[in-house]
Order: C-alpha cells, then sequence, then structure tokens
C-alpha cells in the first residue's frame, strides 16, 4: 500500500521521515500552498493520504508535544471534513507514550492568536493549523488521517520566544508518530465486515440503564449508583453526564439519598446498611441474576454446600455469594473443581455466575458431578440467555473471519469471555472500548473482520467501528443473525409511570 504523506515545511517531512511504500510532498505554508499542494496530491498514485506537521493548541488542555488526531477538520468557509480512520491511530500512539487528543481541527488562512483559538475552542476545536482543511481535498475520496503535534499552548502567542523550543520538541514528537503511522498505512484496503447478531445490549442492561434514567427523571440529580450500573465505561461516563453518581460503598451516600443497585445485584448485607442508613433504594439487579439469588437460599435452606461457579471479586458473585454466607464455596476453574472438599458430599449442589463462557463451565460442572454423583445443579441454566445467544453468535462469525473485534470493557465479564469464545476457534479476537482501542497494525492483511459486542456495550460503539473501519477502505457489510431476542423486564414499582 502506498501512503502519500503531505507536509507544510521541510522541518516536518524530516521529522515524519520515509518508508519505501510512502510518498512524501511538500506543499509549503496557508492556504494557497495547501491548495496548489492538494492539487497536485490528487495526481499521485496511491492507496491513502496523510497530513502530517505541527499545530496550535485550541483547547486549553493541550500541551506542548501533545499529538492530536483529527475526527474532523473544518476550514473558515464552513466546510467539514470527516477523519473517522485517525482513530486507529490512538492506541498505538498512547502506547509509544505520548499524549493524543482525538477531535476536531480547524485550519485557518493566518496565524491564529489566543483569543481566536479561545473562541474556536468553544465551537468544540481543540487545535488549529493553517493548511489541513484544504489538503484533505488531496484525498479525492481516499482514506485520510491528520496527525498534527502541538507547539504552542492555547494561551500564548506564536510569537512568544518560548515557542522556538516549544517548535523544537514537537518535532522530536513528530518524529515518533512514524511507526504508528506506518502501521495505519499498512492497514488500508477494502474488507468485508461480519457482524454477529444478537450482539450488544440485552434485557437485564437495557431494563438497569433504563430505571437509573427514569429515577433522574422522577427524583432529579443527583441519584447515587451502587457500583457501575453495567460495566461499560461508555455506558457510566453517559450517565454521569446526565447526573448520576456512582460510589464503590454505601457510606459514600448521604443519608436518605437515593441510591440505585446495579444490575449486578448486592447481598443482603447491603441491602440492611441501606435500610439502616434511611436510603430510597431501587434495586437494578436483573431478574435472572435474581433467579440465582433464589436458588443460592433455596439450596443453602436445606443445609447444601453449594459450589458457586464464578471469578473472584465480580460484583456478581459477591452478592450471590453473600445469601449464603457459610455455605458457598466459590469454584474458578477446573483446578479448583478437583481440591474443593464439603462437609457432605451427599448434599451438594452447584450454581454459575450468569455470564461465563459456556463450553468452560459445562467442563468445570462435569468435574464436579464425577466427584460429587449426588451434584444437584439449578432448575434451569444459570448463565443467561444473553450470554448463551451471543456466544454462540461470536463463534459462528469467527469461523470466517480474520480477526474479530469485540466491543466491551475490560470490566466485563461476558465481554471478556467473547474473545475467549472466538480464540478457541482459532481466529484472533480483541477486546475494545471502542475504535480508539484498535491498534491499526491488527488490521494488517486482515480483509474480512468480525465485529460483535458484549451485553453491556452500546451498539452506537459498533457503528463507530464500521464507520472507522469504511475510512480505511471500502467496505461490505454483512450481518449473520442467528437468534433473535425479544425478552423485556418490566420497570420496578417505584419508578413506573402511572
Amino acid at each position: 500500500m502506498t501512503l502519500l504523506v503531505l507536509t507544510a515545511l521541510r522541518a516536518e517531512a524530516a521529522a515524519i521521515g520515509r518508508e519505501p511504500d510512502w510518498v512524501v510532498l511538500r506543499t509549503g505554508m496557508g492556504r494557497e500552498g495547501a491548495r496548489i499542494g492538494a492539487a497536485r496530491a490528487q495526481a499521485v498514485e496511491a492507496e491513502g493520504v496523510a497530513v502530517v506537521g505541527v499545530c496550535g493548541a485550541a483547547a486549553p488542555e493541550l500541551r506542548t508535544g501533545d499529538v492530536v488526531v483529527a475526527s474532523e477538520v473544518r476550514d473558515p468557509d464552513g466546510n467539514v471534513v470527516p477523519t473517522p480512520g485517525g482513530a486507529f491511530l490512538v492506541r498505538a500512539l498512547r502506547e509509544a507514550g505520548l499524549t493524543v487528543h482525538l477531535g476536531p481541527i480547524a485550519s485557518v488562512d493566518h496565524i491564529a492568536g489566543p483569543r481566536e483559538r479561545a473562541a474556536l475552542a468553544a465551537e468544540g476545536v481543540i487545535a488549529v493549523d493553517m493548511e489541513s482543511g484544504w489538503l484533505a481535498d488531496a484525498a479525492a475520496g481516499r482514506p485520510l488521517v491528520i496527525v498534527r503535534v502541538v507547539v504552542d499552548v492555547a494561551g500564548r502567542s506564536v510569537r512568544d520566544p518560548r515557542t522556538l523550543v516549544a517548535g523544537t520538541h514537537a518535532l522530536w514528537v513528530l518524529h515518533r508518530v512514524h511507526a504508528p503511522l506506518a502501521a495505519w498505512g499498512r492497514a488500508l484496503g477494502d474488507r468485508q465486515i461480519v457482524l454477529a447478531a444478537p450482539r450488544s445490549f440485552c434485557a437485564g442492561v437495557d431494563w438497569a440503564i433504563k430505571i437509573v434514567e427514569r429515577t433522574l427523571e422522577q427524583r432529579g440529580a443527583p441519584v447515587y449508583v451502587r457500583k457501575q450500573i453495567v460495566h461499560n465505561e461508555h455506558v457510566v461516563r453517559d450517565l454521569e453526564q446526565r447526573g448520576a453518581i456512582f460510589v464503590d460503598e454505601l457510606d459514600e451516600v448521604p443519608p436518605g439519598a437515593t441510591v440505585v443497585f446495579s444490575a449486578h445485584g448486592v447481598s443482603p448485607a447491603v441491602r440492611r446498611d441501606a435500610e439502616r442508613r434511611r436510603l430510597d433504594v431501587i434495586d437494578a439487579m436483573c431478574p435472572l441474576v435474581g433467579k440465582v439469588h433464589a436458588e443460592a437460599r433455596r439450596f443453602a435452606a436445606d443445609g447444601s454446600t453449594i459450589f458457586f461457579i464464578g471469578h473472584e471479586g465480580h460484583e456478581e458473585v459477591e452478592g450471590t455469594m453473600g445469601e449464603a454466607e457459610g455455605s458457598m464455596e466459590l469454584v474458578q476453574d477446573l483446578v479448583d473443581a478437583e481440591h474443593v472438599l464439603p462437609p457432605d458430599p451427599e448434599r451438594v449442589a452447584y450454581l454459575t455466575q450468569t455470564t461465563l463462557a459456556v463450553e468452560e463451565t459445562s467442563a468445570i460442572v462435569n468435574a464436579l458431578r464425577r466427584r460429587f454423583p449426588a451434584l444437584r445443579g439449578p432448575r434451569s441454566d444459570d448463565i443467561c440467555y444473553a450470554t448463551s445467544n451471543r456466544q454462540h453468535a461470536a463463534r459462528t462469525i469467527a469461523r470466517e473471519c480474520d480477526l474479530v473485534l469485540v466491543a466491551g470493557s475490560a470490566t466485563s465479564s461476558n465481554s471478556k469471555r467473547l474473545v475467549e469464545v472466538v480464540e478457541r476457534e482459532g481466529t484472533p479476537a480483541y477486546l475494545v472500548d471502542d475504535e480508539t482501542h484498535v491498534d491499526a497494525a491488527w488490521l494488517a492483511g486482515a480483509s474480512t473482520i468480525g465485529l460483535t459486542a458484549g451485553a453491556s456495550a452500546p451498539e452506537h460503539v459498533v457503528q463507530r467501528l464500521v464507520t472507522s473501519l469504511g475510512a480505511l477502505g471500502t467496505v461490505e457489510v454483512d450481518e449473520r443473525t442467528t437468534t433473535t431476542e425479544d425478552l423485556h423486564f418490566r420497570l420496578p414499582k417505584e419508578i413506573a409511570r402511572p
């Protein structure tokens, strides 16, 4: 793949360096030079275009040497060119030790002073340059990325004596952009995208999020939430912006305030603490997790030792085991299954965390059954329908993909299990919070990419991944549906509308 690299200055071209498959073209500073350069660049045969160089900060949080990757570029005439493919540079740049910002860049036809940059920042612009808005025409439909390194901070004039030193530092940083940019260039190409269905929110996650949203509507902000309502950074950040306050323990909640319990459930001890503190409690525990809690109480009541298959430290595990303290043994893997010793081998039962890998859990249950023939289990499978469905869908697409991207946060158990399911099929898989967590190096040589999402990951993250992949070349999107889900839960009576 040939990458056309455009720089305004000789110093920028020297800093970014060259690759055998790069064509580096200098355009000169300013609007006219950029326009002429863009016209020349359109005649160069290349699969993608990269605009690189230095810039001035508009957003006050940017510092000299920070790297700006454009999500879009604006010019003074009101033209806006989206550049979603640049998101695939962010991870590699951060792993190189650089501070990276993804956001809009504005191009101006003169040196912008602090006041003008402040006005642009108020419009969402994070950095300013004098060429990118016009050099974007060079792409002419080809993949485009814009990478700039900050020289002068927002409140400083370019004529400040410190600018010379800052410029030298910025060029040194620009040199470190070379390797990630080269990887981005190798990721260019046309692809097929295979979407797994079902994916993204399950009924329990959708229900829990709606509970927080409705509580904010009815009670007003702030509404406290114990732990993350679901394990996804995008969901948590969105609810925080609406007025939710996430806390680790109830002692962080003012007496009498409204608190929502997360979808993962809580132990009876937490409920007693909330009652003691006279908190206004709204319970968003997933009904399918609630079923496991009820089973734990039932088995404990008849004197059984309960083997709980799950992951230590997970909130669902802590909440469920709190229902039968002294009667439950945590079994995390086959090693635990082979060594656990109950007081009475004839009075044993098992339960499972709802978000485990089906195959792995079956192997643990079989090991327990071999050792304890009297082992009893739940009346129906504890691993929830959504977890099973998403694993089956992921396994199906894995067989035809070069790699699979799983949208989900690192804290999400069910999302991590999707990665494991795909890898067991012999296909590379990566867990990503969003497009900025994708390393372009993963994409090189991958002509068919699968996409799925954990039950706590929003669908819009998947669509952003599709858009970003489409910015690297032409994409054909195909959805594989293995089953259809139509389960819904009613909101709790405390917040149900009359």
